[in-house]
């Protein structure tokens, strides 16, 4: 099995000199459609794809990212690791603007998006308790090591509906549960990669200290802009290095991402719904 790499995140990452045979393809989803078209293309070897998972031009707005499509559509063509690339703001001093942070935990806040490509006539339970992938995430470290980036490895991401920031009381009690980062995209986007069995990281880019930070205030977006550019060179030379890291020839997960399913699916095969069942061919054909 051949390894290909997926990276969901903003399109200032896809502008890689280095990848052969770019191409962007559409592809047909029964979930919907996909944020965009998908950039595939070979890095050093390395079969790459690259979702813009807010569109092109920041279009979807992060309640409105059409995850399930977004998973599905990468289950299809392949995919077999998906690095999220993501803004976050940090909820720790020594966290600070400009640092990655390798996320290994998630607390859900989301209240609006659909979390699950299973349901009624067909259910399913899958474990997130570990809901990142270590043999991936400790790739990603290395990369970021190896390109000079300041790497925090773990960390617990709070995931919030959006669009707005947070209030100062959010911010000060997401500090006093433990959580490191807030972000608004990785949730479900990390359930539904789990369940489709691939395997999944998350690069938190800190570009500002929320509304928690007596010296900092309120989230400035032009602060965060600026940060966010000279994050996104960072982030393209990580990005770089994975393919070497990773290699082009793929085996099998040793922490189980990729055999998620394997005793999950709930309902007796003649009580599953058949539509359900026919738009599930992707993500959990192996299984059903």
């Amino acid at each position: 099995m051949r390894t290909k790499i997926a990276i969901i995140g903003g399109s200032g990452i896809y502008e890689m000199d280095a990848l052969e045979e770019a191409a962007w393809i559409t592809v047909d989803s029964p979930w919907g459609k996909p944020s965009d078209a998908i950039l595939t293309g070979v890095l050093d070897g390395v079969d790459m794809a690259f979702l813009p998972r807010h569109g092109r031009g920041h279009v979807h707005s992060p309640t409105d990212v059409p995850y399930r499509a977004n998973i599905d559509a990468l289950k299809r063509i392949g995919v077999t690791d998906i690095i999220s690339v993501s803004a976050c703001g940090s909820f720790r001093e020594a966290l600070a603007p400009g640092d990655f942070v390798i996320v290994d935990q998630f607390i859900d806040r989301t209240f609006a998006r659909p979390k699950s490509f299973f349901g009624s006539g067909c259910v399913a339970h899958v474990s997130v308790a570990h809901p990142t992938c270590d043999r991936l995430s400790d790739a990603c470290a290395q990369a970021g090591r190896d390109a000079g980036i300041t790497i925090h490895r773990g960390g617990t991401y709070l995931a919030m509906e959006g669009p707005q920031f947070s209030s100062q009381a959010e911010s000060n009690l997401y500090r006093q549960w433990g959580c490191d980062v807030i972000g608004m995209t990785n949730m479900p986007e990390a359930k539904l990669a789990r369940e489709a069995e691939i395997c999944y990281a998350s690069v938190a880019m800190i570009t500002d200290y929320d509304s928690w930070h007596p010296d900092h205030g309120a989230v400035d977006v032009s602060e965060v802009i600026k940060t966010l550019q000279g994050n996104g060179t960072k982030a393209r030379d990580l990005v770089a290095r994975l393919p070497q890291i990773l290699g082009a020839a793929r085996t099998p997960c040793p922490h189980g991402c990729d055999r998620a399913l394997e005793f999950a699916v709930m309902t007796a095969p003649d009580k599953r719904d058949p539509d359900l069942v026919a738009k599930l061919d992707a993500v959990a054909g192996r299984v059903l």
